[in-house]
């Protein structure tokens, strides 16, 4: 009965090098796949950076040979670094992004300091009120397409005596959803 129920790894399976939890295989040096591929993605970042470093140190060595030879006043270096420097003192930090005063200037076309503040004070402190018969209507209240806040008696816009043309709009919105469709003329034979 003990035999059934193991609680043994089988022999022929190890436990994931960097204790997962998961099985590792000799094939994937005792990692699991997971652990594995994270692994192979690390060395190929270091080798593309290795590639960098030593393409950038041979390019620099190239300008100093080059400015040395073009002056001669100058003394010739002595000795270049016999080792590559550390790969963390190369690496710099990201360049800082953009703020959102920086960019919404840049789209408005006012300077990046200039703030809105009276517009925006105006539109906070008006108390909603129906327009007409001056009653509160906190949220409850309609905003019509004049621009005004009503109550419910006052929303429709024959109650208010409206100034917004709703004839025009659904005119232009037919004539866009609609286009008009020449078809090309048919020559007479």
């Amino acid at each position: 009965m003990a035999e059934e129920h193991r609680c043994e790894a089988p022999e022929g399976h190890h436990l994931c090098a960097n204790n997962c939890g998961f099985f590792g295989s000799p094939a994937t040096m005792n990692l699991c796949s997971k652990c594995y591929r994270d692994f192979c993605l690390k060395e190929q970042q270091q080798a593309s950076i290795k590639s960098t470093v030593e393409a950038s140190l041979s390019a620099s060595a190239a300008d100093a040979a080059s400015s040395s030879l073009s002056a001669p006043s100058s003394p010739p270096s002595t000795s270049l670094p016999a080792s590559p420097p550390a790969i963390e003192t190369l690496c710099q930090p990201p360049p800082p992004a953009l703020t959102l005063p920086e960019v919404a200037g840049d789209i408005i076309g006012e300077p990046a300091g200039v703030v809105l503040a009276p517009e925006v004070a105006t539109v906070v402190s008006q108390p909603n009120r129906c327009t007409v018969c001056r009653k509160r209507v906190g949220l409850t209240g309609f905003k019509c397409r004049c621009g005004t806040t009503f109550c419910g008696v006052h929303r429709y816009p024959e109650k208010h005596a409206c100034s917004f043309d709703f004839k025009t709009l659904g005119r232009e919105e037919i004539a866009r959803s609609n286009p008009l469709v020449i078809a090309e003329k048919l020559e007479k034979i």
